[in-house]
């Protein structure tokens, strides 16, 4: 096991890596810019070092400073976190030179995964269904050909792209060209990789992933599925595990597909295979190589600490237990507390002048805020996560509507009384809903 790791990191997932190791007995080491000096996991880490101003570029995001700084600490591992390096096959590459161990699925099957359209080519000769798409578009021409012969609408994607980002629905041939060319300005800015190509875009599906864990000899354990088809914009603001609405057969089928493409790349440590649904059928979207957002769901409801296997997988140590032991009899739903305006959704900063986070069984506040931080401009919105778990899905929704009727943030805007809409939506509570219902809502 690693006696050192160091977190490239910030924010929510950086607390919750740390305590993770706390728990484990690992020491850990943060990293911070300049903005971030009062931040929580600066405070809670056993080190911690600026690596630079601000910006993402100038200190999350160089590569070179943190191997640096993470061979001068005597750091054995990197926990890249979500966002930021965690999907980097160039990063995941360094550590290895360095012999550094990056806690994720290694730079080779990142780099398969990563790019889209190889995954796509995988999912395929495993026999994972997906929607018809295209090779690499290298020009608008070859854009406008494929889109006649898949058929409108059709979505366009960077192959580096996650978070939302590079990402263009196009319903007729007029938009082709301005969405094509906007994809890859975005995904070159984003990604440094421009890179796009196309898919069939399905409207009124769920969008549904499923959670594995493997080991280092090819022991695949799916812990459960999720629910994420509460997107504005492709931004996820609401999960659930396990998806409603969901047939056991469908979900049997999934969870085999998910388990044999990540046996077919020689997966290790914690991923997520995303499916579009619709009806009882199925598609391949893409594959996660990191910890997501949303594992929290799952975690409360499988028992499982998934940032804990995701060290101890990396570090060489098997998995104990089996597929029949996953726990599945309860239900939990996540809400992303984000900094924005309640009207139309731009990012907020601001002073927390009051936190007063929600308590009680099976209630749940991941977040790196306390009293008195500063909320600045130059990171992700998110704020936190409110997770709740119960013994039944409704059972989930009242705890839920408890938890944000109680939930105070004074002094940043954010988006609870979103949340509190979607509680008592019909549509949501039925779960019979899709990634369109964010336009029947808000």
């Amino acid at each position: 096991m690693f006696s050192k790791i160091l977190i490239a990191n910030r924010g929510e997932v950086a607390v919750r890596v740390i305590r993770a190791c706390k728990e484990m007995g690992i020491e850990t080491v943060a990293v911070y810019s300049d903005a971030d000096k009062d931040a929580l996991h600066v405070e809670m880490a056993d080190e911690s070092y600026c690596i630079g101003g601000p910006l993402v570029n100038d200190s999350y995001l160089n590569i070179n400073v943190i191997i640096t700084l993470a061979q001068a600490v005597g750091a054995e591992a990197i926990h890249p976190g979500y966002g930021m390096l965690s999907e980097n096959p160039e990063f995941a590459r360094k550590c290895e030179e360095n012999d550094i161990a990056l806690i994720g699925p290694g730079s080779e099957v990142m780099e398969k995964m990563g790019q889209k359209e190889i995954a796509r080519q995988i999912a395929v000769s495993t026999g994972v269904p997906v929607t018809p798409g295209s090779d690499i578009l290298e020009s608008n021409k070859a854009a406008i050909r494929w889109a006649k012969e898949i058929g409108y609408p059709v979505i366009l994607k960077a192959r580096a792209g996650g978070g939302g980002k590079g990402i263009r629905v196009v319903r007729e041939e007029s938009e082709l060209i301005p969405a094509f060319e906007q994809v890859k300005k975005e995904a070159k800015s984003s990604f440094a990789d421009d890179a796009i190509f196309m898919e069939k875009y399905l409207e009124n599906v769920k969008h549904v992933e499923v959670q594995i864990l493997a080991d280092q000899r090819g022991k695949v354990i799916v812990l459960g599925d999720r629910d994420c088809s509460v997107q504005r914009k492709n931004q996820k603001l609401i999960e659930e595990c396990p998806a409603p609405v969901l047939s056991d057969e469908t979900r049997k089928k999934m969870y085999k597909a998910a388990s044999d493409l990540a046996k077919t790349v020689g997966y290790v440590t914690v991923g997520t295979v995303e499916f579009l649904v619709k009806g009882d059928s199925f598609y391949f979207m893409e594959m996660n190589t990191r910890l997501q957002v949303e594992h929290s769901v799952t975690e409360m409801v499988c028992g499982i600490d998934i940032v804990e296997w995701q060290i101890r997988t990396a570090a060489g140590i098997d998995i104990p237990f089996n597929q029949e032991d996953i726990a599945h009899n309860k239900h939990a739903i996540e809400c992303r507390i984000c900094a924005e305006n309640s009207v139309d959704f731009r990012p907020s900063t601001g002073k927390v002048e009051l936190l007063h986070i929600p308590g009680g069984v099976d209630v749940r506040f991941d977040s790196a805020l306390y009293q008195s931080y500063e909320v600045t401009p130059f990171y992700d919105s998110m704020l936190g996560k409110l997770i709740v778990c119960a013994d039944t899905r409704d059972g989930a929704i009242r705890k839920m509507k408890s938890a944000l009727s109680e939930f105070v943030l004074v002094g940043v805007d954010n988006n609870r009384e979103m949340h509190m809409k979607f509680m008592d939506n019909n549509k949501f509570v039925i779960g019979n809903y899709d990634t369109g219902i964010c336009q029947k809502v808000l």
